[in-house]
């Protein structure tokens, strides 16, 4: 007896029940009924049995039959199903194209929608061309709702075929839709087009001053969301003058009093890059626009943590460009006891931003009261906070100098070592004026014990060590344990010491000598060898260049160690509301792109026993290796994958193509620059990288074109990389590695800077003594749990690829080593070649290869104990088979 309806829906957390042996067959039989009800029940199980990960593609055509119901509750069900399941069943999936178009012409516009948004999101290509009649029906479609679902599902068919959008025209019905009665139709269209302008990189908007009218019209109409969506479109919009700037203005700041905070986020985001338009001249307006900007932000800093975040990351941000917008709202950035920690360190920041000569008292005892607080990191932070507002604030720094010696006499032993290191900023800002604070700081030497504030001490002394009588026997107390200190602090000992020795050579000559012996001959660290040879030579033949060298004026510092560029600023003020604007990165920098219509990304077929499996892992950028060479030694020789990183819209003029290699046994990525319209020619730049899963960093920052490219030539640059724990990302535990490593360089010609991220091949990692002895390889792969067993398939080789002696050769320049080579039992024509690489961070991989006669694909098995790193193993074994 079927269940009533009521019951029925009063509680389906129970077709979450763990299913009983057998279960499959029964909900085979429940399919079939003839009870709307119970076949209703039936579908709910299977995707309940669906969304905990259990495999229920079995039942595909029993499911499948139930699509042919008036019932949208289970017309909705079975459509979920397909989607979930069309890209593994595609030719089955087809046998419902019939039930979509019948669909997209049913009377009512619930199942009208239904249908089309379900054919959008099934990604068979197959399915693609019998969408295009539907959906071009549903772009027209009398209901508003059918209207706005096509409208979002024309993005999602740009995104599978982009020909197919143009030559239907889709576009051009977009652009109609921005003029539709409906608002939220308005709001979708903008939406798509938005989206395929982000992909194809393309103005595919095309806001015209009617288009422009619309969509404020819309503006106070749509849904939040929709908003948000009208609003970032606003903010890409270029007015014609600073008269329509101000007009769209005005229309746009009701948007402040909005309850969602996305929809004020964006309208700032509007309201702050039009205001550059509007000029100075029109100063009157510039001025009120800034008093109405202060309420609504500080209103968000009433809202949860998670948002007060985003929002003082986006305020960080503001400040920096236009500060006066908050100059009288400092107070609302001071820390309640209950304030999450990384909220608090933002609120930090903004006060060191805001801190003026009229509010620097109530700051300071703020940061004040900071310093004694539980959290280490916190206190940390307050006081390096009161150090930076004496660098910042000149006829403040006595007053900040004052607390930091308050702090001191507390005897707490991070809170004195965090004040050493802000005092030597301070000494730096404002040489020979508060060194009469040195006393107190040498009787706190005992309790220094952190690399950075025994450095900070030590260039104290040495600075100053003609004021400080026994300068030569503190820094000799440092030199006792010389060989156990930090690299920062031997360098700072090595240099005090010289600075010493020409403030009184007379009784500093034994304890020179000493320290050069010990930076030229005792350590293995080559910037302190260096730097002591370039001591020693000055010294021992020209004492007075030594003089000017060491001795030297020092430029004068600047808070301006979390200011941004400005370019980068005008960049991410543009990008408020967004990723960018709370990690204070341009999108290249963690978002790298895929093309329309390459399918890459989808679910990656792992059946070990299908030779015909499609291979999506990765990424275009992981495959595509390039060619390969032949090295004079018979050896293939890999060549970097070459993607372009940047454009010259991001880079001031010049376009980069990157990619990882290994040469010779060492790391390099190299680079290929094209100076488009650079106003200078590109002769030298710098080079940094941000910490990554491979602890990857430049052996050296300064990369030199030899010869200079000049505008409109190309050339090519490489960079020696070194494995550094430091450099070492931290990773989730159970998440993948991240391939991306993020690159930041400097044009020395120019001065500017651009970001962006490569896709590293983890073939540039393999070591050249990764080979192992047979017996070595066995017990290594018995002791791997089969858990951590990675399969896939490559398919469409040319078969020169699956010539197994061939491959041998090709993995060996890879460093990727033969171990082993057998026939399959009971398997006529397949044979199996096992190889091992190591990392040069000491990671084993172990692979198993599967070739078979006359068919153009390979079988991989890879085993390893470190299963973050197996995808990107996997990826690299990939692209070697089709190199």
């Amino acid at each position: 007896m079927p269940k009533g309806k009521d019951s029925s829906n009063a509680n389906d957390s129970r077709f979450f029940t763990t299913q009983k042996k057998g279960e499959l067959h029964e909900l085979r039989m429940e399919l079939h009924a003839t009870e709307k009800q119970v076949k209703v029940d039936a579908v709910k199980k299977v995707i309940a049995s669906m969304t905990v990960g259990k495999d229920v593609s079995s039942l595909f055509t029993d499911v499948l039959n139930c699509v042919q119901t008036g019932n949208i509750e289970l017309k909705k069900l079975v459509y979920l199903y397909l989607i979930n399941y069309a890209k593994t069943q595609p030719e089955l999936t087809l046998l419902a194209v019939n039930t979509f178009v019948k669909d997209s012409n049913d009377p009512n516009p619930l199942i009208r929608a239904l249908a089309v948004r379900t054919m959008g999101c099934i990604r068979v290509d197959r399915i693609t061309e019998y969408l295009c009649e539907p959906l071009g029906r549903a772009l027209r479609d009398e209901d508003p709702y059918v209207r706005k679902t096509a409208a979002v599902c024309v993005a999602k068919l740009y995104d599978i075929a982009p020909d197919l959008v143009a030559e239907r025209g889709f576009l051009e019905t977009l652009h109609d839709l921005i003029s539709d009665s409906n608002p939220s139709v308005v709001a979708n269209a903008v939406a798509a087009l938005s989206e395929i302008a982000e992909a194809s990189g393309k103005d595919v908007m095309k806001i015209s001053a009617a288009v422009l009218q619309k969509l404020l019209a819309a503006l106070n109409e749509c849904t939040e969301w929709g908003q948000v969506f009208i609003l970032d479109s606003l903010a890409k919009y270029t007015p014609a003058d600073g008269r329509e700037a101000e007009g769209i203005i005005e229309r746009v700041t009701p948007r402040l009093q909005h309850a969602n905070s996305a929809v004020v986020m964006s309208a700032v985001k509007v309201i702050l890059s039009y205001m550059e338009l509007m000029g100075s001249s029109n100063s009157d307006a510039i001025r009120a626009l800034t008093r109405k900007l202060a309420p609504p932000l500080v209103t968000l800093l009433n809202s949860e943590p998670e948002i007060q975040y985003v929002a003082l990351r986006n305020i960080n941000l503001i400040v920096q460009k236009r500060p006066h917008i908050l100059e009288n709202e400092i107070k609302v950035f001071f820390c309640k006891y209950n304030d999450p920690i990384y909220v608090k360190m933002e609120k930090l920041e903004i006060i060191i931003k805001l801190v003026s000569e009229k509010n620097i008292d109530q700051v300071l005892l703020e940061l004040k009261e900071y310093s004694t607080e539980v959290d280490v990191d916190f206190v940390r932070k307050a006081v390096s906070a009161i150090g930076r507002c004496a660098v910042k604030l000149e006829r403040a720094a006595e007053r900040c100098i004052g607390v930091l010696l308050e702090l001191i006499q507390t005897k707490v032993n991070y809170v004195v070592q965090e004040s050493v290191i802000v005092i030597k900023d301070i000494f730096r800002r404002y040489p020979n004026r508060y060194e009469s604070i040195i006393a107190t700081l040498c009787d706190n030497l005992d309790t220094l014990d952190e690399p950075l504030a025994r450095a900070s001490m030590i260039w104290i002394i040495g600075e100053y060590a003609e004021r400080i009588d026994n300068a030569d026997e503190l820094l000799d107390t440092f030199l006792e344990t010389f060989e156990e200190e930090d690299p920062a602090v031997q360098l700072q000992l090595l240099t005090a010491t010289v600075k010493c020795f020409l403030k009184n050579p007379e009784d500093t000559q034994d304890m020179v000598q000493r320290v050069l012996d010990l930076a030229t001959e005792e350590s293995d660290n080559p910037d302190l060898r260096d730097r002591g040879f370039i001591y020693w030579r000055l010294l021992s033949t020209d004492p007075e260049a030594a003089k000017m060298v060491v001795l030297g004026d020092k430029p004068v510092i600047e808070d301006d160690i979390f200011k941004l560029d400005p370019s980068l600023l005008n960049s991410l003020i543009g990008q408020i509301a967004t990723l960018s604007s709370v990690y204070h990165k341009p999108p290249d920098a963690f978002v790298v792109r895929r093309a329309a219509g390459t399918g890459l990304g989808g679910d990656e077929d792992d059946d070990e026993d299908d030779y015909e499996a499609e291979n999506d892992v990765g990424g275009e950028d992981l495959l595509d290796i390039g060619g390969m060479g032949i090295s004079d030694g018979g050896l293939y020789e890999p060549k970097a994958p070459m993607n372009k990183v940047v454009g010259p819209e991001k880079s001031n003029g010049i376009e980069v193509h990157a990619g990882f290699r290994q040469l010779n046994g060492t790391i390099r990525l190299e680079m290929d620059i094209q100076n488009i319209s650079s106003q200078a020619s590109v002769h030298g730049l710098a080079i940094q990288l941000n910490k990554n899963s491979f602890g990857l960093s430049p052996a050296s920052q300064q990369i030199v074109c030899n010869p200079p490219i000049p505008t409109g030539g190309s050339g090519s640059a490489a960079v020696e990389l070194v494995v550094t724990p430091s450099m070492l990302a931290p990773m989730p535990p159970g998440q993948p590695a991240n391939p991306q490593v993020q690159v930041a360089i400097k044009n020395m010609a120019t001065g500017n800077v651009f970001y962006f991220a490569v896709i590293f091949n983890l073939d540039a990692l393999f070591s050249q003594d990764g080979t192992m002895e047979r017996s070595a390889f066995i017990e290594t792969w018995k002791s791997i749990d089969d858990r951590n067993e990675l399969y896939g398939t490559v398919s469409d080789l040319p078969p020169s690829n699956v010539d197994i002696e061939s491959v041998i050769n090709k993995f060996k320049g890879y460093n990727c080593f033969f171990i082993a080579r057998r026939p399959v039992p009971n398997a006529e024509g397949q044979e199996v070649v096992y190889f091992s690489m190591r990392t040069v961070t000491n990671m084993e991989f172990l692979a198993e290869l599967t070739f078979k006669q006359g068919v153009n694909a390979t079988k991989i098995c890879l085993k390893t104990e470190k299963a973050a790193y197996a995808p990107l193993a996997k990826a690299a074994l990939e692209s070697m088979l089709r190199a």
